[in-house]
């Protein structure tokens, strides 16, 4: 029998989807579950984006351009600039989601057997888009301790080795809400000048930002015009995950050039969503305004009910719509599947992401799940009370 490549091997699970099976099985039982698990969320998605779609159905679908519609890329600049991101339509490249822009981004910097630097928890499919395109990744830890702030530069500096070629962010972070700080983006900037490396960052939940703080791009950075790589995405911004559109930013002509090449080969981004995003760029800022206040409410509900749990530690988002808490269990996955296949209150459980699968390193973050706050407050209050009874009886 011919076998799977060793790369296919390599792939890891998806700690958010791999219980999937699990929480389907749940259902048919007739439970009811509570999905924490996926960052999937449950604002409605602007009008204004889902009327173009339907006033602009072409008679033939064709082909866009590689780098996606012109029109949009221009208009996606110029949001940009609005937020202080300079930067131009050649330097932006659409993308089947921000996942594409990714792949896009380390095929362009790197070989097989090159490294990448990434603090860890980050998120999981960032492995997978590393072992996809032969990269070995190298992390970094943070600790809930500290928030998960930036580890101390020195802890990165003592990483790079010959084969180092970039260091990769997720700002907002996902799986753990931390908001980077304009020092500690500086701080970066200053390592990849230094050592003449790539900075990628996953900026998705850039508009995502609370108690006052503010997200601060590595577009912004003067001097790193070279190294800078953005990736972003319609997906959270507008509520818009399934129209899989995102992009890639650099002003590095060069590696724009190498992602031409990577656009070129795939053909396109789907023509009827970036007729959606296109549209989507002129969603008011009131929306944002509300969809920020609705999740800052989300996330502290979700932090106080978890704090209230006996043995439980979080450490409190700054943005994006996520956390990691640390549980009272030996195995967060055993503990997971066992809320979906032997566990329910009153006919409801709850489905959460083992935070393991957001790691690179053996045996870390074994504790831990991640949740995300993307359910409305009164689900959030159900599902705090339903994993604290979990909690008492698989420990008892």
């Amino acid at each position: 029998m011919p076998k799977v490549s060793l790369k296919g091997q390599q792939m890891p699970e998806s700690p958010i989807r791999k219980l999937v099976p699990f929480s389907e099985a749940a259902k048919q039982k007739g439970v009811k579950v509570y999905h924490l698990n996926i960052g999937q969320p449950d604002i409605k998605t602007p009008h204004a984006a889902l009327e173009a779609v339907k006033d602009n159905i072409p008679e033939i679908l064709e082909y866009s351009h590689s780098a996606g519609f012109d029109s949009y890329r221009e208009k996606l600049a110029a949001y940009y600039q609005k937020n202080n991101v300079q930067v131009n339509k050649a330097d932006i490249i659409i993308t089947t989601g921000g996942s594409e822009a990714l792949l896009f981004a380390l095929g362009s910097t790197m070989d097989a057997g090159d490294e990448i630097i990434i603090p860890e928890p980050f998120y999981a499919n960032y492995n997978g888009f590393s072992v996809a395109s032969g990269v070995k990744v190298v992390p970094v830890i943070s600790t809930i301790e500290e928030g998960f702030a930036l580890p101390p530069i020195a802890d990165f500096e003592k990483l790079i080795t010959a084969k180092t070629k970039a260091i990769l962010i997720c700002n907002p972070g996902n799986p753990t809400g931390y908001l980077y700080t304009e020092q500690e983006i500086q701080q970066l900037a200053e390592l990849v000048k230094k050592h003449d490396l790539f900075l990628i960052a996953d900026e998705v939940y850039r508009e995502f930002t609370y108690d006052g703080d503010q997200h601060y791009s590595v577009m912004n950075v003067p001097g790193i015009e070279e190294h800078a790589i953005m990736i972003d995405s319609v997906s959270k911004r507008y509520s818009m995950c399934g129209a899989r559109i995102g992009c890639i930013v650099s002003k590095n002509k060069a590696v724009m050039a190498a992602a031409m090449k990577f656009a070129q080969a795939r053909l396109s981004p789907p023509t009827l969503a970036q007729i959606a995003s296109e549209a989507a760029l002129d969603t008011p800022q009131e929306y944002f305004d509300e969809v920020i206040k609705e999740y800052k409410d989300r996330r502290d509900t979700l932090i106080k009910g978890l704090t209230e749990i006996e043995g439980v530690k979080v450490a409190t988002p700054k943005g994006a719509f996520y956390c990691i808490a640390k549980l009272p269990v030996d195995d967060a996955d055993k503990f997971a599947q066992w809320l979906l296949e032997s566990f329910d209150l009153d006919g409801e459980t709850v489905m959460v992401a083992p935070a393991a699968g957001f790691y690179s390193s053996s045996n870390v973050g074994m504790d831990e799940i991640r949740i995300a706050y993307v359910l409305k407050k009164e689900d959030l209050i159900r599902s705090i009370t339903i994993l604290k009874e979990a909690l008492k009886q698989y420990n008892s």
